[in-house]
């Protein structure tokens, strides 16, 4: 039986909450499937019910082929190898005594005298220089979710069930997931926000509190059919629109026919040449024929407007965000930053960063490249003078923000609306409401907390706060905006961006999110040199 995953009426609902699943009905045959939908929605839940973490509450999971689960290896014992990853220590023991001469015939029966081959094949598959004995504690995040992967593919499974692999991998490893998983050829489950890994699919499954929708081919054939429902729906609203017009002229036609009609009866038992029986008759068939007129006329308004609400909450969804922001002011060529001759680093003989020079003039947009290591973070820190360059200088002639993925700017204390009002005092409840409106945040979104805020819309905010008031900081500074996000925030991010007329300096792996941003230069930074060993 070909590999295939069937799920039947699922329900599921966290203890004390509303369902995220009700009678859900979806399928996955041998392909590569990307699961997309806003953070919240229930993706990573129906990874754990698909793969048998969680028990739904009604309805059925039917698995045919075996799973493989990229988990996020976090925390790790200082023992564990690459060998204890791929489930590989006792065969590699076994070998290693045979090669030996010291294993007895069982010993020898049971070698696997291609496997440390087979294990080579698998780390090079994810660029991972590295061997059976490397302990997985020497690993960075980024490496060990690539050593994760190497795992899966040497168990050769009918099925990855992949929950955000690229996440905090820099731009090797990124590449090296998206390489694999568009050679893949058996069946995958893969829930990211990663456009370019997303071009990789055969097909999106687009998950939503109504229920999950399947779209043939890839990320772009995805977009593609939702700009196509975008445009069906702005159809859909204007005939909508235009039956509610139609039907309040024909109303208004219909109200002075009878005021006339109304007219000319009382004039008629005015005259009194008519029997009251005859105009009694010709009154009650007038009120009849206006009462069903005006139920008509009732119904078809209600069915007009139904059409034209259920069309806008249409055009809400798919409509891409744009923003429009006051303008910074930051003319043409006008030096934001200087880096001249910076040197450091967090010990004094270990520099990260050596005889650096930099400068940023007028409306540029930069993005700060580099493997995990190579310093940007140390960068970033010189630059907003959290660190301290051991030699060399740096000016900062302009106001500046920063938002780290944190977005530490904001208080998590406070509503979004407090926290734009204490960042722009001066500046009036309209015109907080109007900036954060800019932003998605309408009306009573205004208020939420920014603790009870997810990732996404918590660096939306940050945008909105930052960059909503009367003048925005002429220089914006972004660190991995995109990490955590849905690809809904992402897009809202972008706009923000792309509106946004002052200078830009963005750390980010995201080819895509650099590409929407039109990033005109970047800077590739260089892991640091090893010390030298001491010589003797």
């Amino acid at each position: 039986m070909s590999a295939s995953i069937v799920l039947h009426d699922l329900a599921w609902a966290p203890p004390g909450g509303s369902p995220l699943f009700s009678d859900l009905n979806l399928a996955f045959g041998p392909e590569r499937t990307g699961l997309v939908g806003r953070n919240g929605v229930g993706k990573t839940t129906l990874l754990r019910l698909i793969d048998g973490r969680l028990t739904p509450q009604s309805g059925s999971v039917t698995v045919h082929g075996r799973l493989a689960v990229l988990r996020q290896i976090v925390q790790v014992d200082e023992t564990e190898t690459i060998a204890d990853l791929f489930e590989a220590r006792e065969a590699l023991s076994i070998l290693a005594r045979a090669e030996a001469g010291e294993a007895d015939a069982d010993g020898l029966a049971a070698a696997d005298w291609m496997l440390p081959s087979r294990l080579e094949a698998a780390l090079a598959r994810l660029r991972l220089d590295v061997t059976p004995e490397t302990r997985l504690a020497t690993l960075s995040g980024g490496q060990r979710t690539r050593a994760g992967l190497a795992a899966l593919l040497f168990a050769e499974p009918d099925w990855l069930i992949l929950d955000e692999p690229t996440n905090n991998l820099d731009r090797e490893g990124r590449q090296a997931v998206i390489d694999l998983v568009a050679e893949w050829r058996s069946g995958a489950i893969v829930v990211s926000h990663d456009r370019e890994l997303l071009e990789t699919m055969d097909a999106i499954v687009e998950l939503t509190t109504l229920g999950a929708t399947r779209y043939g081919g890839n990320w772009s054939a995805y977009r593609a059919r939702k700009a196509l429902e975008l445009d069906a729906a702005r159809r859909d609203l204007a005939d909508a629109d235009r039956r509610l017009n139609d039907l309040a002229r024909t109303a208004q036609q219909t109200a002075e026919r009878k005021a006339r009609s109304d007219k000319a009866g009382r004039a008629v038992a005015a005259r009194g040449d008519q029997p009251k029986i005859l105009l009694g008759m010709r009154k009650d068939r007038a009120e009849d024929t206006g009462g069903e007129q005006s139920r008509l006329a009732d119904r078809r308004r209600e069915q007009a407007e139904g059409a034209a609400a259920t069309a806008r909450e249409r055009i809400e969804i798919l409509q891409p965000l744009t923003v429009t922001l006051p303008p910074t002011g930051l003319p043409i060529g006008r030096e934001v930053l200087t880096l001249e001759d910076v040197t450091a680093g967090y010990f004094p003989d270990r520099p990260v960063l050596t005889h650096l020079s930099l400068r940023i003039a007028g409306p540029e947009r930069i993005a700060i490249t580099g493997p995990n290591g190579s310093g940007k973070t140390t960068l970033l820190g010189l630059i907003t003078g959290a660190l301290t360059p051991t030699s060399g200088s740096i000016r900062r002639p302009v106001p500046f923000a920063m938002l780290d993925q944190q977005v530490a700017v904001l208080d998590s204390s406070l509503s979004i609306r407090d926290n734009f009002r204490r960042l722009h005092p001066d500046v009036g409840e309209n015109a907080c409401r109007a900036a954060l409106a800019r932003f998605m945040f309408r009306a009573d979104a205004a208020l939420r907390l920014v603790g009870d805020l997810s990732g996404g819309q918590r660096l939306r905010a940050g945008l909105a706060c930052v960059l909503g008031g009367p003048t925005p900081p002429p220089f914006l500074i972004l660190d991995e905006p995109t990490n955590h996000l849905d690809i809904d925030s992402i897009e809202a991010v972008e706009a923000g961006l792309v509106a946004y007329d002052g200078a830009l300096l963005v750390v980010s792996h995201d080819e895509a999110f650099l590409e929407a941003i039109h990033i005109e230069r970047r800077i590739a930074l260089t892991p640091p040199e090893p010390p030298l060993a001491p010589t003797r």
